[in-house]
């Protein structure tokens, strides 16, 4: 029997806000983390700056707690301290290369995100990040990609998020302190860890940690209003390949029935054709497509066709069917959606000859009415880049109006 007046774990209610982590090699990459319940039972949500993203299940079991983000193949298993106030376990996700974790914790309470006093810096630091950040980042083997930072300061509160040209990591929430800048992102599929300190030109280096594999240095120079983009071009990054026959771009491979889909179906003459390559495991593929089915109601009337190239994590089809089904329901998606392959991004150039490389996931063909390629655009800018997505989202419309021609 409980003391009167004490809650355990059996009996304490979750609701309410908590601090969460998990243990990446950088340190503890904190996210925030909410309870409550919607009157049929337990509901979930990691938090990250503006994002609230819901788990797909919570489960409570006496001392234990469950949370499921199917979309990802991804859950964090925890057990209850006897007073209910924090939680141990880990955070488990599907991979290619198989079930990758990390050590994860929580307690009760708001708290800040990062915690601990910082550092005191050696020499004058700025006394903000605002603004955008032109970054080179260096991998293990020596190999960079640039990035553009985004950032917006509140006080000592930082948010904002960094694009590449395959796409941008998320919505990033931290704190810049003493010269000193920490940002995390964690949506239930993808944990990411920024750390840096300024120096005294106040250039920015430091490191990123992403789940507990992955690792990079990075720098970066505050850009002027006027500075080039470090990015490159979307629509230069990816061509046609020499192997392209009169600028078709041809795919064939079976929709979740089974039944074959090719470029050269009836369906698909006189149409002005996307062609999306994705995956359901992608981040900026799940930001994308809820505009994809805006376009699909907007626009099919006028003659355009769009078709998603699935590129999953295991290769197991049924697997593969039943996570690309689920994508489609969830995003509510009315246009053919095949499996092509896995995600490792040479197989799946090799199954797609008709473009000289895979870089970004998603990639979107425009195909005229004529069946040539118009373009092609490689990654995509999610909603956590504000302007920069509102941007890209005006000139790709512009492009499909473009191919329809006037509505007749």
């Amino acid at each position: 029997m409980e003391p009167h007046g004490v809650k355990t774990s059996e009996t304490a209610p979750l609701s309410g806000p908590w601090r969460a982590a998990l243990a990446s090699p950088g340190g503890a990459l904190p996210f925030g983390l909410e309870f409550a319940s919607d009157g049929e039972g337990l509901v979930a949500y990691a938090i990250n700056g503006d994002e609230r993203v819901q788990f797909s299940t919570a489960s409570r079991d006496e001392h234990s707690v469950a949370l499921r983000i199917d979309a990802y193949d991804s859950e964090i298993t925890a057990t209850l301290s006897t007073d209910a106030n924090a939680m141990s376990g880990k955070w488990t996700k599907t991979t290619p290369a198989g079930p990758a974790s990390m050590s994860f914790s929580a307690r009760r309470g708001q708290g800040p995100r990062f915690e601990g006093p910082g550092r005191a810096p050696q020499h004058a630091v700025p006394t903000s990040v605002d603004g955008d950040w032109s970054m080179v980042f260096t991998e293990k083997d020596g190999s960079t990609f640039a990035g553009r930072g985004v950032l917006t300061t509140h006080g000592r509160s930082v948010r904002g998020t960094i694009l590449t040209d395959t796409g941008d990591y998320r919505y990033l929430d931290g704190r810049y302190t003493a010269g000193v800048l920490e940002l995390s992102c964690f949506d239930g599929g993808h944990a990411f860890l920024f750390r840096a300190a300024a120096d005294a030109s106040g250039s920015l280096s430091g490191d990123f940690w992403s789940r507990g594999s992955y690792h990079a240095a990075w720098t970066a120079t505050r850009m002027a209003p006027d500075d080039p983009s470090p990015l490159a071009d979307p629509y230069a990054a990816v061509a046609l390949s020499d192997t392209a026959k009169n600028g078709r771009f041809e795919f064939a491979f079976e929709d979740l029935s089974g039944t074959r889909v090719t470029d050269r179906d009836p369906r698909f003459d006189g149409k002005v054709v996307l062609v999306e390559v994705f995956g359901t495991w992608c981040p900026n593929c799940n930001d994308y497509a809820p505009l994809l089915a805006k376009w699909d109601k907007r626009y099919r009337d006028r003659g355009l066709e769009i078709v998603g190239l699935a590129f999953e994590m295991t290769g197991d089809v049924e697997r593969d069917r039943r996570f690309v089904g689920a994508y489609a329901r969830r995003h509510g998606l009315a246009f053919p959606l095949l499996l092509a392959g896995t995600s490792d991004k040479t197989d799946a150039a090799a199954v797609l000859p008709g473009l000289d490389r895979v870089l970004s996931y998603p990639t979107t063909v425009f195909v005229g009415r004529d069946g040539a390629v118009a373009k092609i655009h490689s990654g995509f800018s999610g909603p956590a880049t504000g302007p920069h997505h509102t941007a890209m989202v005006s000139e790709l419309e512009r492009e499909i109006e473009a191919l329809l021609g006037p509505p007749q």
